[in-house]
């Protein structure tokens, strides 16, 4: 059975809801971050970078969310989470969930710990104020997108890509914008909460709706 080791409402959320999309049997493992138990010798020996989530698949051990779900993509191609592979589709929505896990989350991260960023105290305000900006032009250039081509970000196909973006849309939701202040962007994120797997997962980490916003 695999397991997936996680922190309510950390990155293991889009893995979690994407194991309950496919229909996967699975363990929740917790991992008290609080006490930093995600820096503890065991828990390093699954991922020497200290971060969550891991998940377990028989002799694989996988950590990086967005690795996890392609993995559960690959190991069950008859799910909705995917195009085929070698599709145009399958091509976009790797286009988006780099986007998503490269250029969005790695600014989520400089926005909500701007003083690891910014050693000049006096200066994390500004600091975390651009942040925000470029956030917000990010999230500007997915609802434009989804404008012109959704309701998904791969048109008519939903994918793990919508459920990413989800995920990011929580981590955001703090900003001076949040993603679901923008019309297309909040159809979207509507409807993937709304789905069955989304709440599922939700409901086994204790996160109630509405979590994105």
């Amino acid at each position: 059975m695999k397991k997936l080791h996680y922190f309510p409402g950390n990155a293991n959320l889009a893995p979690h809801i994407v194991l309950q999309e496919v229909g996967a049997e699975y363990e929740l493992v917790p991992v008290d971050r609080k006490n930093s138990s995600h820096k503890s010798p065991a828990y390093l020996k699954l991922n020497p970078a200290g971060r969550i989530p891991v998940l377990e698949d028989g002799d694989l051990v996988l950590f990086e969310a967005a690795a996890i779900c392609l993995h559960l993509a690959d190991t069950h191609p008859d799910s909705d989470v995917a195009p085929p592979v070698g599709s145009s589709e399958r091509a976009q929505m790797y286009k988006w969930l780099m986007y998503l896990t490269n250029t969005i989350q790695p600014e989520v991260l400089t926005y909500h710990y701007t003083d690891r960023h910014q050693p000049l105290p006096d200066a994390v305000p500004a600091a975390k104020a651009r942040s925000d900006e470029r956030l917000m032009e990010m999230f500007d250039l997915i609802e434009k997108e989804l404008a012109a081509n959704g309701p998904w970000l791969v048109g008519d196909r939903f994918t793990l890509a919508d459920i990413y973006l989800l995920m990011n849309a929580r981590f955001s939701r703090m900003c001076s914008r949040p993603p679901a202040t923008r019309p297309h962007l909040k159809r979207l994120l509507d409807a993937v909460a709304a789905r069955p797997a989304t709440i599922r997962a939700c409901e086994e980490e204790g996160l109630t709706a509405p979590f994105y916003c």
